[in-house]
């Protein structure tokens, strides 16, 4: 199993997260995708991927929430980071508008720019989307890039699915949200998506899947996530576990 997006090097952990890789290892999860968040995270990305070079892969970008004015000095550094190491995607980046506006400017400009270089240097791009998906559409049909672009932690309906296709033809990050009782449109979403489209991770520490909700989440929960997933595609989840990791191999040169 492929834990496609997970943090389990962030503060709530507090053992760097060796423990939850650990526990993902014994419980078959062999492989977890470690986005980068900003300029804080780096070397504590680093130092986990270092403990666990075999199971891990890690992607550098800068997240959205995180672009203010000195975007750009940040990215410098960031940009440095992906000629130095062993990066599979440009990562976490996008738009989110969801909390504050107000570097609404910033974020679009942050996002075109990582887009481009994700282009030149052929990585994938992992995408963070909320309350922006216009704006997303926008710069990716201004800056074309030519690389797998994935809509990481996807939580929006058939409508949602259609619209991002008339721009491109993305792969479709699922979590732990698909199993929450409210999450209908999403449910609705998951066979359009179908199984050639659809990556399974877990966000960690956020979005634990019932019945772990409300808990610190962990890539060793997306098993739960799969089994929800497989019953939307009337599947089953082993066929589901190996499709999907088909996917990863694919969209992430794994």
């Amino acid at each position: 199993m492929t834990d496609t997006h997970t943090h389990p090097y962030l503060e709530d952990f507090s053992d760097g997260g060796a423990n939850a890789v650990r526990r993902a290892l014994a419980a078959g999860v062999t492989r977890m995708i470690l986005p980068n968040v900003d300029a804080g995270t780096v070397k504590p990305l680093n130092a986990l991927h270092e403990r666990f070079p075999d199971s891990t892969f890690m992607a550098m970008g800068l997240h959205p929430t995180e672009v203010a004015e000195n975007w750009r000095i940040v990215m410098e550094n960031l940009e440095a980071e992906l000629h130095t190491s062993a990066y599979v995607a440009v990562g976490e980046v996008g738009i989110d508008l969801y909390w504050d506006k107000s570097h609404r400017d910033e974020q679009l400009d942050a996002f075109s720019h990582q887009l481009t270089l994700a282009h030149s240097l052929s990585l994938p791009v992992i995408i963070h989307c909320r309350e922006g998906l216009d704006e997303v559409l926008d710069c990716i049909r201004a800056t074309k890039p030519d690389v797998p672009l994935v809509f990481h932690s996807f939580t929006g309906s058939p409508d949602d699915v259609r619209t991002i296709r008339s721009i491109c033809d993305p792969m479709f990050g699922i979590n732990g949200v698909v199993t929450f009782k409210n999450a209908k449109d999403l449910q609705a979403a998951v066979p359009m998506i179908g199984t050639d489209r659809i990556l399974l991770e877990t966000d960690a520490p956020y979005l634990a899947p019932v019945p772990h909700r409300g808990k610190r989440n962990e890539p060793a929960f997306i098993f739960e996530t799969c089994r929800k997933v497989a019953q939307l595609l009337d599947i089953s989840p082993q066929e589901l576990e190996h499709v999907s990791d088909l996917n990863a191999n694919a969209t992430f040169s794994l």
